[in-house]
This record gives structure tokens, C-alpha cells and sequence, in this order.
């Protein structure tokens, strides 16, 4: 047993219930979300299939040059398992027009730019189709601040945004993701050899294991020490988490008048409903 062990059946229902409600309670009946070829828009995918059917499901495959054909392979693939709808849409032309201005633009320009140019077009296709754009971040990169603001951080609803890394890949397995995506390592495919552990430098399931007891459970830095932890390491994943806050926030609003927006101006999200 381990503590991040879910009960797989009942979150199935809980993700699929809270997309179709929260989606249908709109007026939206359709989800559209970028499908990568990886494990969490995979999984994200086969939620969105179950809660609003294949045929409201709308995956948006997004490839740069210098994406691996294998991403695009697996997304294809998954959809074709699911019987959904994918439609690619190279961001190239975009993303190179941009950059011949800035030549000397790092990577991590670059990677933020076609982040936020994929969510874009998300939201274009929001329009274009009267479809909600479903999110496909986990909790483990969000704490991380493994993300990019406004880019794969953005999106109307989140099915797994509350499930760690090692809980996206058990949920996985039990919908039937295929194992090729399920066994390769996770990257975000932003330039040739790129993957998640080798940029953070530890496992996510050392980080995940750390997050749940630092994060859910709220365990000093001591007691962290005790479970085996090393002190580089628990005070790294702390400054990650404390230095990305803002970005698991709204954008804060100067507080001038009596009620302000998300300090005194807070309701749920379908207040009046």
C-alpha cells in the first residue's frame, strides 16, 4: 500500500461527474483540449469521452517542428481508441514569424511562447465549436510551478489537476490507456531529448511522495527528514512550491474600493445559477 494509492473506481466517477457538471451547467455540452501524446491530456481525453461522449469530445493536436513524430503518434492513437474527433494544427508558422525578432530568445521563451500559443488556439476552438477547454495539468507540476501561466495552466475545467503524477499514471492503467504512453517518459517535447525528470532532477515519484506529505499533509521539515528525505531536496520542492504561488492564482487586484474581486467579491463559480 502506498499513501498515494487511490480507489480508482470512485475517482473515475467523481472526474466524469464534475466535467459534466460543470461543463453542462453552462449551456456547454462539448469539451475541446490539446492532446499531446502524453499521459496527462491522454487521461484527460479519456475522462472528457466518458463524462460527455466521444462524439463532444474534440482533441486539438498542436506539433512545432521540432516535436517528436511519436507525440503525435500516440495522441492519434489514443483518439482513435476513444473514437473522437482530432483535427492538427502546426503552430510553427507562428512561433518561427514570432521569434525571427528575437533570434537569441532562450528556450524557456520559446517554451512559454507555444505553450500559450496552443492554449489560444483552445480557446479560438472554444468558440469555434460552443465548447469548453478542459485542462490537462496535474497537481504535481502545479505546485511545482512546472507550467506555464496562461498557457497549459489555463483552461475552463481541470478533471486531474487534483491527482499526482503516480496517481495519473494508476487512473491510467484502469481506464486503459495505452501502455506505450503510459511506459515512456513524460516530456513536454519542447526540444529533442527533453524530459520532465532530467529538467527537475528528481523523480516524480520522489516528488509526489514529498508533496503529499509536505503539501496534503502538512509535515515539518523534520519530519519530512525523518521519512528518508534529503534536506537539499525538501528545501528545494519548497522554494519551487512558494515561488510559483502567484501562478495557481488570479491575477492580484489593488484594493481601492469596499468589495474588491477575490478578497471581499468571492463567490463560487456559478453563483446565480
Amino acid at each position: 500500500m502506498s499513501v498515494l494509492d487511490i480507489d480508482c473506481a470512485l475517482v473515475t466517477d467523481i472526474l466524469t461527474g464534475f466535467l459534466r457538471d460543470e461543463i453542462t451547467k453552462f449551456g456547454f455540452h462539448r469539451g475541446v483540449l490539446g492532446m499531446s501524446g502524453g499521459i496527462d491530456s491522454t487521461l484527460s481525453a479519456f475522462l472528457a469521452a466518458r463524462a460527455l461522449g466521444p462524439e463532444n469530445t474534440l482533441g486539438i493536436i498542436m506539433p512545432y517542428a521540432s516535436s517528436s513524430p511519436e507525440s503525435e503518434g500516440h495522441a492519434r492513437l489514443a483518439a482513435e481508441q476513444l473514437g473522437i474527433e482530432t483535427r492538427v494544427i502546426e503552430i510553427t508558422p507562428q512561433i518561427d514569424a514570432y521569434f525571427e525578432r528575437y533570434p537569441d530568445a532562450t528556450r524557456l521563451r520559446r517554451a512559454n511562447k507555444m505553450a500559450r500559443e496552443r492554449m489560444t488556439i483552445l480557446y479560438d476552438h472554444s468558440v469555434l465549436e460552443t465548447a469548453m477547454v478542459i485542462g490537462t495539468s496535474n497537481k504535481t507540476e502545479a505546485l511545482l510551478g512546472y507550467t506555464t501561466l496562461w498557457g497549459d495552466m489555463a483552461s475552463a475545467v481541470n478533471p486531474i489537476g487534483d491527482l499526482y503524477k503516480t496517481q495519473v499514471r494508476a487512473l491510467s492503467t484502469y481506464l486503459g490507456v495505452p501502455q506505450e504512453i503510459i511506459a515512456k517518459a513524460p516530456t513536454a517535447d519542447l526540444w529533442t531529448g527533453q524530459t520532465d525528470e532530467g529538467e527537475l532532477g528528481f523523480t516524480y515519484e520522489e516528488a509526489d511522495r514529498l508533496l503529499y506529505h509536505m503539501v496534503d499533509l502538512r509535515w515539518s521539515r523534520e519530519e519530512l527528514a525523518n521519512l528518508g528525505f534529503t534536506l537539499d531536496l525538501i528545501d528545494r520542492v519548497l522554494r519551487m512550491v512558494r515561488n510559483s504561488q502567484y501562478k495557481r492564482r488570479i491575477p492580484l487586484i489593488a484594493k481601492i474600493s469596499p468589495r474588491s474581486i477575490d478578497r471581499d467579491f468571492r463567490y463560487s463559480r456559478d453563483w446565480g445559477r
